[in-house]
């Protein structure tokens, strides 16, 4: 049986992302305070349309935002991890790294989150140590790296690369991962900055259904993996581009999972 999946994920940076890149003046904190407006017009579009998601929750948002968190694991929304406070891991000592996750996992366990299986590195980059650290931590899959469009895969640990020699890979591990893409995150679509921004929802999100359209057509199994951001996608003319969206992709077969879920069905496809 083909299984044609979409997973709708969304990173609750909030005022974890301008925080982390030293912008703490005013405007851009309210900026990310506006993740909290879109958070309940999320919650409500997903509500009506029958869907749960993988929401990525930074610790410092759950740790600064406890109630509007609470209502995202009260809907049923699968958590995933997304750092404490946003740091790169691939900026971070081994040691940092650990604290990073260690207190991301208390700060989700607060907001009465399970213990999160999902991790997504911040700025989608990773250390040397992190998926050593991550198996260490109990998780079970990763959704940071580009290896694939459309099916999860194991990922390896210990690469050699050293610039003008061939590339020495390391040892499949058992962590698997959700790819992602920077093609299907609405923030270099939308947000202003050296990548473009400010693109027209009804555009992008035409070429994301081609994506899906792809998939469907070309292969037998896959998931189409969407990364949100609250306070870029939750713009009025933004939601009723994702609303539409939705309503699409179900009229073409696809069928809504977590994160989890969708490694769960596709490992091994």
């Amino acid at each position: 049986m083909s299984r044609h999946l979409v997973c709708l994920s969304f990173d609750f940076d909030s005022i974890s992302l301008p925080v982390a890149n030293g912008l703490t003046s005013p405007t851009p904190i309210s900026n990310g305070e506006f993740g909290l407006v879109g958070a309940e017009r999320l919650l409500r579009l997903l509500e009506r349309n029958g869907i749960r998601a993988t929401w990525f929750i930074p610790g410092l948002t759950a740790d600064t935002f406890p109630d509007a968190c609470r209502a995202v694991v009260g809907a049923g929304h699968e958590i995933g991890h997304h750092g404490y406070d946003h740091l790169s891991p691939a900026s971070l000592s081994r040691d940092d790294e650990k604290r990073q996750l260690l207190r991301g996992i208390e700060a989700l366990q607060n907001i009465g989150a399970p213990q999160p299986r999902g991790y997504r590195s911040p700025a989608w980059d990773l250390s040397g140590n992190s998926v050593e650290l991550l198996l260490e931590c109990g998780f079970t899959y990763d959704s940071s790296m580009m290896g694939h469009d459309y099916m999860p895969y194991a990922v390896r640990s210990g690469d050699v690369i050293v610039p003008g020699q061939p590339v020495q890979f390391g040892a499949l591990t058992s962590l698997l991962e959700l790819p992602v893409s920077w093609s299907l995150d609405d923030y270099p679509h939308f947000e202003p900055g050296r990548r473009g921004g400010l693109m027209n929802a009804g555009q992008v999100f035409d070429n994301w259904l081609g994506d899906f359209l792809y998939m469907r057509d070309e292969l037998e199994n896959g998931v189409l993996t969407c990364t949100f951001h609250p306070f870029v996608i939750g713009r009025g003319h933004r939601m009723l581009a994702l609303s539409a969206f939705i309503n699409r992709l179900r009229d073409e077969g696809a069928e809504f999972v977590t994160a989890e879920d969708a490694v769960a069905q596709l490992a091994g496809c």
